[in-house]
């Protein structure tokens, strides 16, 4: 495979012109151990997962992408950036936009309209809210709404929207107690980004796992809607320039979150693992969980080894 000549450039930038060896690897001197010979090696092969394997072969300073190399010696946070825009995430490519259409059930009702028939139907819907700490401002923001009758009957439902504004997925969650089914979803996939619209990627992210989650962290909250990261919002978030990225799961989704937390790493990005202690986001409340974030210090490979080897 050739080798990636952007990425080259950008490293030669900051750590000074390197030397070719074998293949498309290029020696450095290491800026960790400060060896008198070139013993930092990157290997600049151009390749469809996004991997450029370095190595200093005197104090073991190594990693897996150029992104995650110009964050450990201090580059810019626009070279970074550059160094991801020159990088070909074949996982993460076209095939990845879902082109399936959904709408909102027919029988759909915004709490939203006045004109709504306030019966015990409604009481009951907005009281299940209620208990679940969603306020009437968050039911405008989100333009919550639920269903009477058919195959949603009793249920509140919550649209989600794309950057421009227009539907792309809705989550249904009844409030009759005596449901045997809690959550009905639409039969669409959930490759998209859900709320982008509410989402801005210049500040840190923090993704978590269901609506009820994202609506009580308030602030740049992402729902995976369940435990795993799809495909369009992880181009999204390897692409974005939010730095910081903070993963809220569920204390039986670790594995995959430090997993996740990994690849962010690898790209250079600041990671943070908010340790819910078997509760998540919507049980914290906004200030509980608000207070554990801010105490919440940022991963790096030995905390992250440290926390696998713990679970």
């Amino acid at each position: 495979m050739p080798k990636n000549i952007l990425l080259l450039s950008l490293v030669n930038a900051n750590l000074g012109e390197g030397q070719k060896t074998s293949r498309e690897n290029y020696a450095y001197f290491c800026p960790k151990c400060n060896h008198h010979k070139r013993k930092l090696e990157v290997d600049f092969t151009d390749n469809p997962h996004g991997n450029n394997p370095w190595q200093c072969w005197v104090c073991n300073f190594k990693g897996r992408t150029v992104m995650a190399l110009l964050k450990a010696v201090g580059a810019p946070e626009a070279d970074i950036r550059k160094a991801r825009s020159y990088v070909k995430y074949a996982d993460f490519e076209d095939d990845a936009i879902q082109e399936e259409r959904v709408e909102l059930p027919n029988e759909f009702i915004p709490l939203t309209d006045s004109l709504i028939k306030k019966d015990w139907i409604y009481d009951k819907a907005t009281q299940y809210l209620a208990s679940r700490g969603i306020t009437m401002g968050d039911i405008y923001k989100y333009q919550i709404g639920y269903c009477r009758a058919k195959k949603y009957r009793n249920m509140i439902v919550f649209p989600t929207f794309d950057e421009k504004g227009i539907l792309n997925y809705f989550v249904a969650r009844s409030f009759d107690e005596k449901s045997w089914m809690k959550y009905k979803n639409p039969p669409v996939g959930k490759n998209v980004v859900p709320n982008e619209h509410l989402i801005n990627w210049d500040v840190p992210v923090i993704l978590c796992e269901g609506i009820f989650d994202a609506i009580a962290i308030k602030r740049n909250a992402i729902p995976l809607l369940g435990k795993t990261i799809q495909k369009q919002l992880m181009r999204r978030l390897l692409n974005s320039n939010a730095g910081k990225i903070y993963l809220a799961l569920d204390k039986d989704a670790q594995d995959k979150a430090l997993n996740y937390c990994e690849m962010f790493l690898d790209q250079g990005k600041e990671v943070y693992f908010v340790d819910l202690d078997k509760k998540d986001p919507s049980e914290l409340g906004f200030e509980s969980f608000t207070h554990l974030v801010q105490n919440t210090q940022p991963l790096n490979y030995d905390s992250l080894l440290a926390r696998k080897l713990d679970i």
